[in-house]
């Protein structure tokens, strides 16, 4: 039988965080509104650098969870997930999830100190953007000894940032079995290609290596656990990120239904607009404690993480789908219209059900490890 055994502290917000939480709002509500998210995403790099660095220099944000010794604020998950949250409110589209979290985790979990120093500490400072390759989607990349050390070759496809990411982290077969490798992509080894996606907030490339210098990371034949860890952080930080995307959902459903009127009322009086709002509050607050656990299982490290992350990506990708449609839905004619913000949270949504599994994907996984089939996790 499966036992939770998280710190319940870990399940409720400090006054550290909702102090940090209410900053975040503030400053983002004002440097990253709809319009100014509109022009980030259509900007060369996709999201604006002094943004970015203000991010990690004034608020601290890329070094929330990241241990002091390398730069960091010296706090858990939890910090960093306030701040993913808020930032998922906003569709805030700086790479923090593949620089600060996928990658992030990726150097922290090689147990690879000679890497965490050298970079590790630019994450923090917001100096450095990087990613994962050959983590998410199936990748054929290989490692093998050159005249000048290890070389790269290979693809792997819908990179998250793989276009610009200063660094990259890559999952590749080498001779002495799998390992993670870094690689600070050049144009003469290294392509990089940016794919059409659905949602606009959140770049892919396909990233092709030809001979690319790469150093090893950590030891021989760690990879597949190294990998299955950061995708299940990546997987709790993007469950914060979609309950943030919902509460701003919500909050404007909310505000459009109580302002527009019909027959003479508002909208929002109507019984049957009152339903379809009560429904969707229960399932967002059903998100927010399935994300808040995820967090806390991450925080606190325990080996509950897994299951706690696949329920997660569960209930908040239902949960983010169910309120973008609402969103969409209840503003009527003006909701479909290109201007309004509402079709780009519902890009989100939809994005973000298939970046880190689906949901019956995670079905199956919570089976195989909750021991409900014959098949493994």
């Amino acid at each position: 039988m499966f036992r939770v055994d998280v710190d319940p502290a870990l399940l409720l917000e400090t006054e550290e965080q909702r102090q940090l939480r209410a900053v975040l709002r503030g400053f983002l509500s004002g440097a990253c509104g709809p319009e100014e998210m509109r022009k980030q995403t259509a900007g060369p790099r996709g999201h604006d650098q002094e943004l970015w660095e203000r991010l990690a220099g004034e608020i601290g944000v890329h070094g929330l969870a990241l241990p002091e010794e390398y730069g960091g604020a010296g706090c858990s998950f939890a910090e960093l997930a306030v701040a993913l949250e808020e930032a998922g409110r906003v569709l805030c589209p700086a790479p923090l999830l593949p620089t600060v979290v996928l990658a992030g985790y990726a150097l922290l979990g090689s147990g690879d100190r000679r890497a965490c120093e050298r970079w590790l500490p630019g994450i923090a400072r917001g100096a450095l953007t990087a990613t994962v390759a050959g983590f998410l989607y199936a990748a054929d990349i290989t490692a093998e000894r050159g005249p000048d050390g290890w070389v790269l070759r290979g693809q792997a496809d819908f990179v998250p940032d793989g276009q610009d990411a200063d660094l990259l982290l890559v999952a590749a077969r080498a001779p002495d079995g799998p390992r993670l490798f870094a690689c600070e992509p050049d144009s003469g080894t290294c392509d990089r290609n940016r794919r059409p996606v659905l949602d606009l907030t959140r770049r892919q490339a396909l990233v092709g290596f030809r001979g690319a210098p790469a150093e090893p990371v950590g030891e021989a034949g760690r990879a597949p656990g190294i990998v299955e860890a950061v995708l299940d952080a990546g997987r709790a930080a993007l469950a914060a990120e979609q309950v943030g995307g919902c509460a701003h959902a919500l909050d404007a459903v909310l505000a459009y239904i109580s302002q527009r009127t019909q027959f003479g009322r508002p909208i929002g009086s109507f019984q049957a607009v009152k339903h379809r709002l009560a429904d969707l509050l229960v399932e967002v607050e059903g998100a927010r404690s399935s994300s808040a656990w995820a967090a806390a299982c991450l925080a606190g490290r325990t080996g509950e993480l897994p299951v706690a992350a696949s329920a997660a990506a569960v209930a908040c990708s239902a949960a983010y789908r169910r309120a973008t449609a609402e969103y969409v839905q209840l503003h009527g004619g003006v909701g479909f219209t290109w201007e309004h913000p509402a079709h780009l949270y519902l890009r989100r949504a939809r994005a973000d059900e298939a970046l880190f599994g689906t949901a019956d994907d995670h079905r199956v996984r919570l089976a195989g490890m909750l021991g409900l089939t014959g098949r493994p996790a």
